[in-house]
């Protein structure tokens, strides 16, 4: 995060809270308009994947304790009126914003009786620490984030997996140890003295941080470019490492590994693994949500007298269940606990829907009973019904 947008942005606008919002109810709000901006479902749509980046970036710093504590008083700093600058100079501190992130500004830190506090109020922010002798130094780089995907079988979406995952990512060279110089000994940019930032005016006194162009960001100038690397620091890795799959994962879901993702930069944290599971078919079972769904096939004497059926389950025992007399084609019912995990570690519920299965072939003897049965319900007609709903409408 920029210092123009920690001075300029109001993250509590971004997510729609007051001030005074609660954890839960920032959270809440978090949740609802990530729902709503999330790429998955906006596909195509840049302006909702900018909105979802402000909303992200919000509630990093909103949805941590100590980052909110910090821009909280940031902010009221800014608010009092404690730097502004006066007009022609007079009386007032003309500083710059990144010497106030960065390090102590000397002379005018003990003239304004600030003792270079300040860093200890923004350090967090800016990943930049700041105090006595800090003086300057190169930024520590967050790791890419990386997007993989993986296929499950139909039984291993519902018990969990663990898969290896080979992936490809951005990482320290191995040729100059991540230097970027051959030699391994880069020199400070002296464009940024080491810090990887550059300060601009905006008028009124106040200076504005930007990347460093002559060393793109890293604070170091190789002398001897890598010829891996072409001076970067930077290189393509390829690792694999085994990943846990959670029980009860759907098709086409998205599942975050934090830190999982390429590693980070001068001591920076590692970007995050995202995963996308696809799910294949299975020859006897379904799913729908948290259940499973199976069609069991019954005789029409089971279905008209009534039976205890044995019903199969995933990977599991069968079950027996009772079929009342007069089940209908097409009725459902439920064996509870046999289904998919959910995530709090029980399970759901296995759907088994009853199929009467009409004979393509008869034995005389079973011709002549179901002769015998067609003639004494030859009273009967299933479709009388039928006709006299069709009249009456």
């Amino acid at each position: 995060m920029s210092t123009k947008d920690f001075v300029e942005k109001d993250y509590y606008k971004v997510l729609g809270v007051p001030k005074d919002a609660t954890e839960a109810e920032i959270k809440k709000a978090y949740r609802k308009l990530a729902r709503e901006y999330h790429p998955d479902a906006n596909k195509g749509d840049a302006s909702a994947e900018e909105r979802f980046k402000e909303i992200s970036e919000a509630n990093d710093i909103l949805g941590d304790a100590k980052k909110r504590k910090e821009y909280d008083e940031a902010r009221a700093l800014f608010g009092n009126g404690g730097f502004r600058p006066g007009p022609g100079g007079g009386g007032s501190f003309n500083f710059d914003l990144g010497d106030l992130f960065g390090g102590q500004q000397q002379g005018a830190g003990q003239a304004g009786g600030f003792g270079g506090g300040l860093g200890d109020v923004f350090g967090g922010l800016f990943n930049r620490g700041a105090g006595p002798g800090t003086g300057t130094r190169t930024q520590p780089r967050r790791g890419q984030d990386i997007e993989s995907e993986v296929t499950l079988s139909f039984t291993e979406a519902v018990d969990g997996a663990t898969v290896p995952l080979r992936m490809s990512s951005q990482a320290p060279c191995k040729a100059c140890s991540g230097t970027g110089d051959k030699n391994g000994t880069p020199r400070v940019c002296p464009t940024c003295v080491g810090t990887g930032q550059v300060s601009r005016g905006s008028g009124g006194g106040f200076s504005l941080t930007d990347p460093c162009a002559d060393c793109k960001g890293r604070g170091l100038i190789a002398e001897t470019p890598c010829e891996v690397c072409k001076g970067s620091g930077r290189a393509r890795s390829s690792r694999t490492m085994q990943v846990r799959i959670p029980a009860g994962v759907s098709d086409g879901q998205r599942i975050r590994l934090r830190g999982k993702g390429a590693p980070g930069e001068r001591g920076g944290p590692g970007g995050d693994l995202y995963v996308v599971v696809h799910v294949g078919s299975h020859p006897v079972f379904g799913r729908k949500d948290d259940n499973l769904t199976v069609t069991v096939p019954v005789t029409f004497a089971e279905a008209a007298l009534g039976a205890d059926i044995k019903v199969p389950t995933l990977n599991g025992p069968s079950v027996t269940l009772k079929l009342p007399p007069g089940t209908p084609n097409g009725r459902t019912m439920r064996a509870r606990g046999k289904g998919a995990v959910r995530k709090d570690g029980t399970r759901g519920d296995l759907l088994v829907t009853v199929e009467v299965a009409v004979p393509t072939e008869l034995s005389d003897k079973a011709r002549e009973a179901l002769e015998m049965y067609r003639d004494a319900t030859e009273s009967q007609d299933p479709r009388s019904a039928l006709f006299e709903s069709a009249k009456g409408a």
